[in-house]
């Protein structure tokens, strides 16, 4: 059931089927799914009627949870406030696990167990408070020297929340709502459900009934997963995955976050975490995103940053297998042609620094076609079809790498005695306008 086709109609029809396919397979009372592309939910479907889908309705998202305290850290990062190798106890005086660092925290290698302890699975238990996590904890909970192994641990995410908590003074859910909720406009997603909500269910694996699960409030351990959010509003955090409001977080810094820390996959390298991102390969293709699973749900989100494509499913019920969000993303990128590449235009003339660097260098006689990019204001040298080395202005005579294997090497004009260019120095590697010159 299709309700804002706008992807072409043999790829809509594709999506639909994968939606009802996983809706009936995995058994769940409703599962809904989007497809985000810039910057907009172009495209919402969904299968089943408890409830019927609608792209305001909210479900819990789980671990997706986890996305936006990883932002919030970076944030504060960015800001001066921490520093990514710094110790937990730096943060959280006396705890015995406090020598890991914040960055094996938010990539799953700081070797800690997967769950804090509690009396009951903390997921369908009411959560305590972060003094109250912090007392629980024991030298034993490191299950794993860090770093040594990937080892998935919700309590992690709850110590990063702690760390928001004391460096801020401010509750977590405060913060997320003033540094990203509100600004990015997601006013549907909220700690606690707001009606219309689906309820989560277990269905009865031999006739079919629904058992509703409980709704915790998850306390000191909400910052791994205690969100509900909509279709709607998923898309507008898969749109920040995929091209960040700078005003918000730098895009330098998302990219940062979405390199892996630690590959959970070491026997086909199709799987990864960063620093709070999951990664996946699939194909040629690398996927940013997170699952989620919270009692009587589960959640996927996947992006694909260069072609700031995005998919968001939701589902009521634990039977969907969370890979349905990348077989869809995968269709939608196999099947819709890339788009066209805007008109070109003529430019205006380079500055004169720019001008006379332009043309044909040879290095160990292999060409580099160097040009100048006026909207970016940077020169491109590009070698065959490889990935283009940019380069922005640094000075007299210097540029700074901006790309590719030079990004952050210094590229420096060689002049000869009469003022003139005679070879470009990278790191070293000496340019020439003459194929047989090598230094």
């Amino acid at each position: 059931m299709s309700l804002l086709p706008s992807l072409l109609p043999a790829t809509a029809r594709q999506v639909d089927v994968l939606v009802a396919e996983a809706q009936a397979a995995g058994r769940a009372p409703s599962l809904v799914a989007g497809v985000v592309r810039d910057g907009k939910l172009e495209h919402f479907t969904g299968a089943g009627e408890h409830p019927h889908p609608d792209a305001g309705v909210q479900y819990r998202i789980g671990s997706i949870s986890k996305t936006m305290t990883a932002t919030l850290v970076m944030q504060l990062r960015d800001e001066g406030r921490l520093a990514l190798d710094d110790l937990l106890y730096r943060h959280l005086p006396g705890t015995p696990v406090g020598g890991v660092t914040l960055r094996q925290l938010l990539g799953h290698a700081a070797g800690l167990q997967r769950e804090p302890d509690s009396p009951g699975w903390w997921e369908r238990t009411e959560g305590s408070d972060v003094d109250t996590l912090l007392a629980g904890l024991t030298a034993d909970k490191l299950a794993f020297p860090p770093h040594r192994t990937y080892h998935y641990s919700n309590l992690a995410y709850g110590l990063l929340g702690a760390v928001l908590e004391r460096i801020t003074g401010r509750r977590w859910i405060e913060l997320l709502t003033d540094r990203l909720l509100g600004p990015l406009g997601m006013n549907r997603t909220t700690y606690h459900p707001e009606e219309p909500f689906a309820r989560g269910y277990v269905v009865h694996p031999w006739h079919g009934t629904l058992h509703e699960e409980p709704r915790t409030d998850t306390g000191a351990m909400a910052p791994a997963g205690q969100l509900w959010s909509t279709a709607t509003d998923l898309a507008k955090w898969a749109a920040f995955l995929a091209d960040p409001s700078p005003d918000l977080l730098a895009p330098e810094t998302l990219t940062e976050m979405c390199a892996p820390v630690v590959m959970s996959d070491l026997d086909s390298w199709t799987s990864g975490h960063g620093l709070g991102p999951e990664l996946y390969r699939v194909g040629e293709r690398v996927l940013v995103g997170h699952g989620g699973s919270m009692p009587g749900y589960v959640s996927s989100l996947v992006v694909h940053r260069p072609s700031r494509t995005g998919v968001v499913v939701y589902a009521n019920a634990y039977g969907v297998p969370l890979a349905v969000g990348r077989s869809i993303i995968t269709t939608v990128l196999d099947s819709e042609p890339t788009p066209a590449a805007p008109a070109w235009r003529p430019s205006a003339p380079p500055p004169p620094e720019a001008a006379e660097l332009c043309g044909q260098w040879w290095w160990m006689g292999l060409a580099h076609e160097t040009s100048w990019d006026g909207a970016a204001g940077e020169l491109v040298m590009v070698r065959g079809g490889r990935t283009a080395w940019r380069f922005a202005p640094a000075g007299a005579d210097q540029w700074r790498g901006r790309s590719g294997t030079n990004d952050g090497e210094t590229l420096r004009v060689r002049r000869g005695a009469n003022g003139a260019v005679e070879a470009l120095d990278i790191a070293t590697f000496v340019f020439s306008r003459d194929p047989h010159r090598l230094a």
